[in-house]
């Protein structure tokens, strides 16, 4: 039986957080959420280990960035698309830094699927048909 990928996803915007995770479920991901850095670093230790991280980078307490950062020095190579509307210039660099791939926030549902398949290829994660996509 094979099992379903596993995705931490984090945004401290709950409808951000529900939209996401929904199309990463329809895609047939479990998902785990988190609603900011510290939640991040949480979920890691207790539920982790993850095939994939989608994280926001603006959040309270602890950026994303920073979550991502602190996971990489524990040695985690996990996956990670860190997501953000924020127009620095230096963000790109930012997330290359820490091995993530860069989602800049408003995004397409077919954006999403496309970065998660590239990450998840082993999974064989089915994009979902155009006509069966929310809003």
């Amino acid at each position: 039986m094979e099992t379903r990928p596993r995705v931490l996803v984090a945004d401290d915007d709950p409808e951000m957080l529900d939209a996401v995770a929904e199309v990463l479920t329809q895609m047939g991901a479990e998902v785990f959420r988190a609603s900011d850095g510290a939640r991040v670093i949480e979920r890691l230790a207790d539920e982790g280990p993850f095939d994939l991280i989608v994280t926001d980078i603006a959040m309270p307490w602890m950026t994303g960035l920073r979550a991502v950062r602190a996971a990489r020095v524990a040695g985690l190579g996990t996956s990670v698309i860190v997501m953000t509307a924020l127009r620095d210039e230096n963000i790109s660099a930012q997330a290359t830094a820490v091995g993530a791939a860069l989602l800049r926030k408003p995004f397409e549902t077919a954006e999403l699927e496309s970065l998660v398949a590239k990450l998840l290829p082993e999974r064989r994660l089915p994009a979902i048909p155009s006509g069966t996509r929310g809003g």
